[in-house]
């Protein structure tokens, strides 16, 4: 039996977990690890009260995030100037190759369905350490 795209139809139960460079622990979704995606892929973001993403952007990756619950607050741009409130039904757009951050500074979780145009959401990060120190003065 050959591989056909009819062949390849999955379903990812629930319960899947990875540690993304990010900081976090997502739910696994969709993506070139779990079902072999190539173009595509979709995770869950849980993000506890307090929460704050390393600052990163994705190499020619664009993003769109939903927030399927909570409150949360991304902040972008080359020195973090700039920041967005997200609130449960808001879908964000990010740009590839735009940093940013989402900080959940609300006292209760959220949590984000993440959609990256690459197979893994991991591929193309790049980790911006020194806007780090930079955001943590902004939101403390």
């Amino acid at each position: 039996m050959t591989d056909t795209p009819v062949s390849k139809v999955q379903v990812i139960k629930p319960g899947q977990t990875y540690a993304g460079k990010q900081g976090f622990q997502y739910g696994a979704g969709a993506s070139k690890e779990t079902v072999g995606a190539e173009q595509i892929c979709m995770n869950i973001l849980p993000m506890p009260a307090g929460a704050r993403a390393k600052v990163h952007y994705h190499d020619k990756i664009e993003t769109i995030a939903y927030l399927l619950e909570g409150n949360c607050t991304v902040f972008y741009g080359d020195k973090m100037q700039h920041h967005i409130d997200v609130q449960t039904g808001d879908q964000i757009f990010v740009p590839a190759d735009v940093p940013h951050a989402p900080c959940n500074r609300s006292g209760a979780p959220c949590k984000w369905l993440v959609v990256h145009a690459s197979g893994s959401d991991q591929e193309g990060i790049v980790l911006l350490p020194e806007l780090d120190v930079l955001l943590a003065t902004q939101t403390s």
